[in-house]
């Protein structure tokens, strides 16, 4: 008897310890954010500059570095019931402080305003016709603890700054109401009814979910997959400009990589968030259970017997993940001339 309570106590414990954990702060983000596996630092090209003084001119060389940078933090999780705190359920918890009061002032005045028109389940699966496994998340995407951080860091020359700021709220549903929650504009878009393209996966043998339309619902029976396609609908949103969304862009948001100085350097900026690519970014999740590596989504787990999803499912169906994305630079020490690569540190896509 007294065996089968102490395996009770500690399977309680390990549930209450399991649950608990289903939140993150700041510091346990910076803490996180100390990944060699998701950062991956390497030198990956020479920069040549023209200096020149009064009698002669010349070429330095600096070397041209390259790694990810934690920019953002972006959050998959259901709002409370009741409730018109559409925050109420993000696990990071100063998120709640910083974005809270604003976001559910402006939810009340829309629901008030529109006589509760766009209200949708609180989060979590609801039915719709047939589709039984129809689930609603809200989503933040909020800058990283450490993406200012890297910004002054960058000045020594030995990290690239970063575009995002830390704390600046880029995505916040709560806002978005009629693109996120009613797909207003997206739903007449090809791309949300062709099938195979912007899927997450491979279709038709494996897929998670289609990126369009970049709303919070979509048809899906494993919830951490769900968190994930929701998490890089956000992202896809933030890293481009001009999208039907209210958000701030992140960076120029441009095709390929953007050139510009900042800090002394002359920075290569990541450009726009790609499915099944990590030349835009990649993934480290964090809650439920915080991860030292990084990875793209959209693992083909057809053969897998857990699948991908197995020990990534939250209690409390609330989920946060950093966003990686890829930053190279070189100190300026002239008139820039141009730039050789020999390496690359994007890692490829399963």
């Amino acid at each position: 008897m007294r065996e089968l309570l102490v395996v009770v106590s500690l399977i309680l414990f390990t549930m209450n310890r399991a649950f608990a954990f289903e939140t993150i702060n700041s510091t346990t983000l910076s803490t996180s954010a100390l990944a060699p596996a998701c950062m991956r630092y390497q030198t990956v090209g020479v920069c040549f500059y023209l200096v020149c003084s009064m009698f002669e001119c010349h070429i330095e060389t600096s070397s041209k570095i390259a790694h990810f940078n934690p920019d953002l933090v972006v959050s998959a999780y259901n709002s409370l019931a009741q409730s018109y705190d559409p925050v109420a359920g993000n696990p990071w918890t100063e998120a709640k402080t910083i974005t809270g009061s604003i976001a559910t002032a402006t939810a009340s005045a829309l629901s008030s305003a529109l006589g509760g028109a766009f209200s949708l389940p609180s989060g979590g699966h609801f039915s719709h016709g047939r589709h039984q496994n129809m689930i609603f998340k809200e989503a933040d995407a909020i800058g990283h603890p450490l993406a200012s951080v890297t910004s002054q860091m960058g000045t020594g020359g030995m990290v690239c700054p970063s575009d995002a700021t830390s704390f600046k709220p880029y995505f916040m549903s709560g806002f978005d109401v009629l693109a996120w929650r009613w797909n207003v504009p997206e739903q007449v878009y090809p791309q949300t009814w062709i099938p195979g393209v912007r899927e997450i996966g491979h279709f038709p043998a494996n897929t998670w979910g289609a990126i369009y339309p970049r709303g919070g619902i979509a048809t899906q029976s494993d919830e951490a997959k769900m968190a994930a396609v929701i998490a890089q609908r956000a992202g896809d949103i933030v890293t481009r400009s001009g999208q039907p969304h209210v958000y701030l862009p992140l960076g120029e948001g441009q095709e390929g990589y953007n050139l510009h100085v900042a800090n002394g350097m002359m920075v290569w900026s990541p450009g726009q968030l790609k499915e099944n690519d990590a030349s835009g970014g990649w993934w480290q999740i964090v809650v439920p259970n915080t991860e030292l590596n990084c990875q793209v989504f959209g693992k083909n787990d057809t053969l897998s017997p857990i699948g991908w999803g197995g020990g990534k499912i939250a209690e409390t169906s609330n989920y946060a993940f950093t966003l990686w994305r890829p930053y190279q630079c070189c100190n300026i020490s002239g008139l820039f001339l141009g730039y050789v690569d020999f390496a690359s540190n994007i890692p490829r896509a399963d």
